[in-house]
């Protein structure tokens, strides 16, 4: 199982936001210069994660980008919510998909736990755990 890249820069997005907690918000190029992201690409994953709720602009002469929710409010799953529906670990877990096998396949059971595992340690993780892990690493 692999995570796309859009999940995985709008995590450093909203970690770069969460690190600066301001209230005139934290600037585009700032956010793509400190954590090495193209200011093209992320203009697409600002603008996903604005859709979900979880940024929002700071009007004024000096705008920027703020957190919409206290950074222990927001998991990661929110995050990768932005970018996917769902995570599935293997295709017969969609929730459209329709298997012959489903109600005698064994292993499915298993996928589905693991998936399960999974959904909930992102739903555990905040970006306030980011944050800590951060500084702890940079003191």
């Amino acid at each position: 199982m692999k995570f796309n890249t859009k999940t995985r820069y709008g995590v450093r997005t909203v970690l770069e936001i969460a690190l600066h907690n301001s209230t005139e918000g934290v600037y585009q190029k700032d956010i793509a210069k400190n954590q090495v992201i193209s200011v093209r690409y992320l203009d697409q994953i600002i603008a996903a994660l604005k859709t979900a709720g979880l940024i929002t602009t700071v009007r004024g002469k000096k705008s920027g980008y703020v957190l919409t929710r206290k950074p222990e409010e927001i998991s990661l799953l929110d995050i990768h919510k932005a970018f996917e529906h769902d995570i599935n670990i293997v295709d017969c877990l969609a929730v459209n998909k329709e298997c012959e096998k489903e109600l005698t396949c064994a292993s499915k059971i298993y996928w589905d736990e693991l998936n399960d595992i999974i959904k909930n340690y992102l739903k555990n993780k905040t970006i306030a755990d980011l944050v800590a892990k951060h500084y702890e690493l940079n003191p």
